[in-house]
């Protein structure tokens, strides 16, 4: 090979090394004018980033908030137990005693099937009771005075027993509405802590800010586990319930067709019990 052609090779591999050696300082972050910064490790993170760590580590008023909040879920679904078993009983109760009224001849019948087995305590043995206790009071009146009065008790008793399994229901209610709303109050105070320790800190490293922001928005990620499970089992009840009044307001019915038919009867044979009048039995003469 002749000299020309080795100069020439030098002094490319020469610019081929200079040329990679400033890609590689280039690519180096570069330290700030105030002084080098050197780069946080993931493990020197000033937070532990695991829930409860986010909790321990969170502002009291934010804490309160958290505590609160979890408070308010264990309260849902402690309503969502006690308020299923107790509609799913109400409900198989007062379908039982509608069968046993649709299947009854008169009203003392009805009352005799209800007072055995289960149906003696539920609404519509009440039902019975009260159009029973008018129908007593009112013996000696009108057959249409009773039949009106009847039904305004029986509008009572139906009242008084949604409001019984209705009872419970408003807090979750409550619960589904205000959830939201206070667990981003403690996401809002927390972002306000962290921006202000943002400030102390002098510094916007990621690695320092996050940990205060994670924090803040857990407060707004435990008010939507509180609040989406109440809205559900909300309008899952309140549809129960709507079917179990529709199931009380048909026993109603029930009983007062039955009390209509026993008033007919009592008066038709009360018109066969009486004798003829004088003058019907001297045409007969």
């Amino acid at each position: 090979m002749t000299r020309p052609a080795v100069t020439l090779a030098t002094r490319l591999l020469v610019g081929l090394i200079a040329a990679c050696a400033g890609a590689a300082a280039f690519a180096q972050p570069q330290a700030p004018a105030g002084g080098p910064s050197p780069p946080i490790a993931q493990g020197s993170l000033p937070h532990d980033l695991s829930p409860w760590g986010m909790f321990m580590q969170a502002d009291v008023v934010v804490k309160a908030v958290m505590v609160g909040l979890t408070f308010a879920s264990l309260v849902t679904w402690t309503i969502w137990l006690a308020k299923s078993v107790e509609l799913v009983l109400a409900k198989r109760r007062a379908a039982a005693a509608l069968r046993k009224l649709r299947d009854a001849d008169a009203l003392s019948a009805a009352a005799e099937e209800l007072t055995n087995g289960w149906t003696r305590r539920g609404p519509v043995a009440r039902l019975l009771d009260a159009a029973a206790l008018e129908t007593q009071r009112s013996s000696t009146l009108s057959a249409e005075g009773i039949k009106e009065r009847v039904a305004i008790a029986l509008s009572r008793v139906e009242a008084a027993a949604g409001r019984d399994m209705a009872r419970g229901t408003g807090l979750l209610a409550t619960i589904g509405a205000t959830a939201p709303f206070v667990g981003l109050f403690g996401t809002v105070w927390g972002i306000m802590n962290s921006f202000i320790a943002i400030s102390h800190s002098k510094t916007t490293n990621l690695a320092v800010v996050a940990p205060g922001i994670a924090e803040a928005l857990l407060a707004t990620a435990i008010g939507l586990v509180a609040a989406i499970p109440a809205v559900i089992i909300y309008n899952v009840f309140a549809r129960s319930i709507a079917n179990y009044r529709a199931i009380l307001s048909d026993a109603s019915g029930e009983v007062l067709q039955h009390l209509s038919r026993d008033l007919e009867r009592a008066d038709m044979a009360q018109r066969v019990s009486q004798p003829a009048p004088r003058s019907v039995v001297r045409l007969a003469e």
